[in-house]
């Protein structure tokens, strides 16, 4: 008898859990009711006091978004501005670069040129004088090779003539064959 008593009270216990269990499943009018009443109310306090801040934050956290984007955008377009500008520098800077560096090669072959040419001048000057000089003492070499010889001609001559006019004949006869040339000239 134990046995069926026990069998009959776990079946009541599953019943009644069916039961409780099918009352949920099925609601009952009042139970609609006050679901409905305490979910509009619900409704009613969020709307009031809790989705509008929601609703606020949420807008703000779309402008700050917005803001830092369009900032964004603002800084990506400043970027783009001073690198087109750095560029228009270095190419300023570039040409200005090119420049210096062509007059300098200007000036450095001017420079040059001139050097060179009045070097040229200066060495034609120094051969021109070194010529000259030349010229001179070279004239004067033959003027006094000319002297020496005349000198030494003369000596020459003289000691022919002293030993030619030792005697008073000899000197006779000079003097009359010099006088015959003198006459016949």
């Amino acid at each position: 008898m134990k046995k069926t008593e026990t069998g009959k009270t776990t079946k009541n216990k599953k019943m009644n859990s069916l039961i409780i269990l099918s009352s949920l499943t099925t609601p009952g009018i009042g139970l609609i009711v006050w679901t409905t009443v305490v979910f509009l109310l619900l409704v009613f306090l969020l709307s009031k006091y809790a989705w509008k801040p929601i609703l606020n934050s949420i807008k703000e956290r779309e402008e700050s978004i917005a803001n830092a984007l369009s900032s964004a955008e603002n800084a990506k377009e400043e970027m783009a501005k001073l690198m087109a500008g750095n560029e228009k520098i270095l190419a300023e800077a570039r040409a200005e670069r090119d420049a210096m560096l062509k007059e300098a090669r200007d000036t450095k072959d001017s420079i040059v040129n001139e050097a060179k040419s009045k070097a040229k001048s200066e060495s034609d000057r120094i051969l021109a004088s070194a010529r000259e000089q030349i010229t001179n003492e070279k004239n004067a070499a033959i003027t006094e090779l000319k002297n020496q010889v005349a000198t030494l001609s003369i000596e020459i001559a003289e000691k022919i003539l002293k030993s030619e006019l030792s005697s008073d004949d000899k000197q006779k006869a000079l003097v009359s064959n010099l006088m015959k040339d003198v006459n016949l000239n």
